[in-house]
């Protein structure tokens, strides 16, 4: 349903989900132990890994909320819904927004973590996004006030785009994209010379990270070639783990699962990647809710030691929104990945692809290595920085569902007036707290020795 009819069936459905309804928030009375349901991820993990991901999510209640994507996606399942549905991120906090390298080098915003990809309700984004303003916020000893209209404010974005968006055609709405440079221009008007400057450092500094830099950081020069570096435990060189360490198929993944990638590229990149060879790799823990997952860095080498490319394969597992969704229709989870960032992002790595490992029949799936990849660093956020980054993902995620979503069913729903926005506030209020009390339990078991927790 689009145009004209989808706007009035999409209205029609606040009589069924009134869009005040979306404020409500309480815990389910068989709501399951918090600790259990994060305890629950590590199983399949590299469990000498997992007291990392503990002390990580320990940090703070954002950094908790960083990593409990599966305990917010079991919330969300009992919150109402439109029954309206768009490919979503399933983990669309405000840290996993930054800008990263087009095909055609040039600087863009987006969303860039699609671990829990799949087709779902578009609220549930929208809600996670903005709650993860409010835990920001408070992060930063924000009062409530500033907490709720920085929640709210990135909802009112989202309507509002979403409202543009579903006036435009849908070829308009493909290409629609942000730059960097699109970002500073919206606020120019709003900047100080010391904002406008820190904008432009900040875009200097994603554009110097390629693979030469990664290289340098990450790579040491012995007898003439280079190889990953030493630095147990969040970078282990696969020479340096056991045969089939912790189930990662080292150095079958040199060979073996390289050739699976390529399969799944598109044939004029495995010619350009086929000139490359795969010189060594490193398991590297990355992020919060993935540590202790399967991830790795391949370098590999072209012309010489001096032209090389990092690629980075991350295990794909279930989906965490797969509890209480379908399941994928992809049977390999590194492609349900790749075809949902494909779907959501305006612009992609054009070296995303999947294999199934040969040893263990573990999902990855395939990307370069920090290119030119940048996010905002929350610690030392402003006010008035959280508003404009608020107003910038609220269109982002808009631009994202409406992509595969129906624009003018949500548009008609949310509507011109700031009902949703208001309620999303009071949402976002409820679950900060509902977050804190499961911080509190989860670093209380960490005190009492139920769980461990080390830096490594």
């Amino acid at each position: 349903m689009t145009g004209e009819s989808g706007h009035r069936w999409g209205k029609s459905l606040r009589s069924e989900v009134p869009r005040s309804s979306h404020s409500q928030w309480s815990p389910a009375p068989e709501r399951p132990d918090p600790v259990e349901v994060i305890v629950s991820q590590d199983e399949t993990r590299l469990q000498w890994l997992v007291p990392v991901r503990h002390w990580r999510m320990a940090q703070s209640p954002f950094a908790f909320y960083r990593g409990a994507a599966k305990l917010m996606a079991m919330d969300l399942a009992t919150t109402p819904s439109t029954g309206i549905e768009a490919q979503i991120c399933g983990d669309a906090h405000l840290s996993n927004f930054g800008v990263y390298a087009s095909p055609e080098r040039e600087l863009v915003f987006d969303l860039n973590d699609f671990d829990e990809t799949l087709p779902g309700p578009w609220e549930w984004d929208i809600k996670r996004l903005a709650t993860s303003y409010a835990i920001a916020a408070r992060h930063l000893g924000m009062d409530e006030q500033q907490q709720r209209g920085f929640a709210s404010e990135s909802a009112a974005s989202y309507r509002e785009a979403m409202g543009e968006f579903a006036a435009m055609t849908f070829l308009d709405v493909w290409y629609s994209h942000l730059r960097w440079q699109d970002v500073l221009d919206a606020f120019s008007d709003q900047l100080t010379k010391k904002q406008t400057k820190k904008g432009k450092k900040f875009a200097t500094k994603a554009r110097s990270k390629d693979s030469l830099h990664a290289l340098r950081k990450l790579a040491e020069e012995v007898d003439g070639s280079y190889r990953i570096v030493s630095q147990p435990p969040l970078l282990v060189p696969f020479r340096d783990l056991p045969e089939v360490a912790g189930q990662l198929e080292a150095e079958v993944l040199l060979d073996e699962e390289f050739g699976g990638y390529l399969h799944s590229i598109r044939d004029y990149l495995a010619v350009l990647l086929e000139r490359y060879e795969p010189v060594d790799g490193a398991l590297k823990v990355v992020g919060v809710g993935s540590v202790g997952t399967r991830c790795g860095i391949i370098l590999l080498e072209g012309r010489d030691a001096k032209d090389p490319l990092f690629l980075q394969v991350k295990e794909a597992g279930r989906s965490v929104l797969e509890d209480h969704l379908p399941p994928s229709r992809y049977e390999n989870h590194g492609r349900r990945v790749v075809e949902g960032q494909r779907l959501m992002q305006a612009v992609s790595d054009s070296f995303l692809g999947w294999n199934r490992g040969e040893v263990t029949g573990t999902h990855y799936y395939w990307r370069q290595l920090k290119d030119m990849k940048g996010s905002v660093d929350i610690d030392s956020a402003t006010p008035d920085s959280l508003h404009r980054f608020a107003r910038v993902c609220g269109w982002t995620l808009a631009r994202a569902h409406a992509r595969s979503g129906d624009e003018a069913a949500i548009a008609g729903y949310l509507g011109s007036g700031q009902v949703f926005d208001r309620a999303l506030g009071d949402f976002a209020i409820a679950y900060a707290d509902q977050n804190e009390r499961d911080f509190e339990a989860f670093t209380n078991a960490i005190d009492s020795g139920r769980i461990e927790a080390h830096e490594g």
